[in-house]
């Protein structure tokens, strides 16, 4: 019988690379099909023929013919010829492939779950002088590594199976002492939820507590994060007024939009940096009593006060089911941990708890037991203070540097705490231009007016100082001097 000949170039393997010969063969047959070199009924070598023909073992081409005819690609049978199957369905899976491959559009509800609304000119890149950036040179990496090789090598029981999504007892129990001492925040650990994120909790608890085309109130200018979060549930948000002494209900609107969610940082305000005084928290407390609102108070940056006693946490004056209170490891330790909480009222913890096993937004567990350790070690209170003092020193840097250099050109006040300052622009300037002009010259510095949501927008820049040295202080001040000069307004 004259065995068949079939076009070249349909097989060519490469016995240096780690694809195994026998499914180098099954793909190349495979994708003749699908590309139409081969069609119905074609005729294959004998495993005998082929083997030779590629110097290959004669197993090596059994083994591709038999995953082929697993897949229903070729028909085999006692002394025939290997064929290409007759009722393969070339118009469907193995029909040619288009060059230009299948256009796969999101669906609506991805293109608004995607939509950027950070706007243009955000830093997406870490650089000198980011927002948010702790700083890295300060992590005790020897002292973590050996609360995670011990968190490797002890926990062994039914954490590690399907089970806690909402968190590890241990580091629950460490978290609501924590929180008790340190921020005036009394919660049964069952209350504790730990996330992957703050965008994370944001995204379930928007989710979890609001009904599409319900109304969100957001401070104005305020975090892009929880606009993202507000945005995915299908919220319309509706900015709460900002000034020197944070978030005022008293000016708003008094027909505004009645909200199911309310957003505030009352310890220190994101980006501005203000404080909430207690009688503007008093005020917010009844308004969201009237409203029959909740309260999402995200705690930023409450570890970094320079100096005095941080002001106790909104939570602690509220009734239960006010307010849930967010916190996060992102600043004090490292973002790359991916470790954050909230604490939920108790009639909530075990829905939200089954909800994120349905999402599938649990935490490392192992890296939450070493952070347990970490804490009960005194490990963490002993990094929060070296931090503070490093913070406050580079923080009072950038903010002295300014002063100096571009006093007369820019508005900036020495930070009490945060990781961060907002300086603002004394005369006209497209920030988002600026911003991204401070990028291409390797500062990751973002636009004040982004976090904006109406008309009236202050320009400005939000500017990192945890991570800075004193050289990128310096070059960063004398680089936004110079773009002053040359940028047009």
């Amino acid at each position: 019988m004259t065995e068949p000949v079939f076009p070249e170039g349909i097989l060519s393997l490469d016995r240096s690379g780690p694809v195994a010969l026998s499914e180098q063969i099954y793909r190349g047959f495979r994708d003749a099909v699908r590309t139409g070199l081969l069609t119905k009924g074609a005729k294959l070598p004998s495993t005998r023929r082929l083997a030779a023909s590629l110097d290959v073992a004669r197993n090596t081409v059994n083994a591709a013919y038999e995953l082929l005819q697993a897949e229903g690609v070729i028909t085999l049978r006692a002394g025939a010829a290997p064929r290409i199957s007759d009722d393969l369905p070339l118009e469907g899976n193995y029909g040619p492939r288009s060059d230009a491959g299948v256009q796969l559009d999101l669906s609506a509800r991805g293109r608004h779950m995607s939509a950027n609304v950070r706007g243009d000119g955000w830093a997406t890149r870490h650089g000198a002088l980011q927002p948010g950036a702790p700083a890295l040179d300060c992590f005790p990496y020897e002292e973590w590594a050996r609360h995670l090789r011990r968190a490797a090598r002890m926990e062994r029981g039914p954490d590690l199976q399907y089970s806690n999504y909402s968190g590890v007892p241990a580091l629950k129990e460490q978290l609501a002492r924590h929180l008790a001492s340190e921020r005036g925040v009394r919660a049964n650990p069952d209350q504790i939820l730990v996330t992957s994120s703050m965008q994370a909790s944001l995204s379930l608890l928007s989710l979890a507590l609001s009904e599409p085309g319900d109304n969100a109130w957001l401070e104005e200018p305020g975090y892009l994060g929880a606009r993202t979060a507000f945005h995915v549930a299908g919220l319309n948000v509706h900015p709460l007024p900002v000034d020197h002494m944070g978030a005022d209900v008293d000016r708003l609107p008094s027909t505004g939009a009645r909200p199911r969610l309310i957003y505030v940082t009352p310890s220190h305000q994101y980006p501005l940096g203000t404080r909430m005084p207690l009688g503007r928290r008093l005020a917010l407390l009844e308004a969201t009593r009237s409203a029959g609102a909740v309260i999402l108070e995200d705690d930023y940056d409450s570890e970094f006060l320079f100096e005095g006693r941080p002001v106790a946490a909104l939570y602690g004056l509220a009734e239960e089911g006010q307010v849930i209170y967010l916190g996060t490891f992102s600043k004090s330790l490292l973002p790359g941990l991916r470790l954050a909480y909230c604490v939920v009222p108790s009639s909530l913890a075990q829905p939200l708890q089954q909800l994120m096993r349905n999402m599938g937004c649990a935490a490392s567990v192992q890296v939450q037991v070493a952070l347990a350790q970490f804490i009960d070690s005194g490990g963490f209170q002993k990094h929060l203070k070296l931090i503070r003092k490093v913070y406050e020193e580079r923080g009072t840097l950038l903010v002295k540097t300014l002063q100096e250099r571009l006093g007369n050109r820019v508005d900036v006040g020495v930070p009490n705490g945060n990781v961060q300052v907002a300086m603002l622009f004394r005369e006209p300037v497209d920030d988002v231009a600026f911003a991204q002009a401070m990028q291409e010259r390797g500062f990751s510095v973002s636009p004040l007016s982004n976090c904006y949501q109406g008309e009236t927008r202050k320009p400005g820049l939000i500017i990192g100082f945890a991570d800075a040295t004193p050289r990128q202080i310096a070059d960063g001040v004398n680089t936004i001097g110079d773009l002053l000069d040359v940028l047009p307004v």
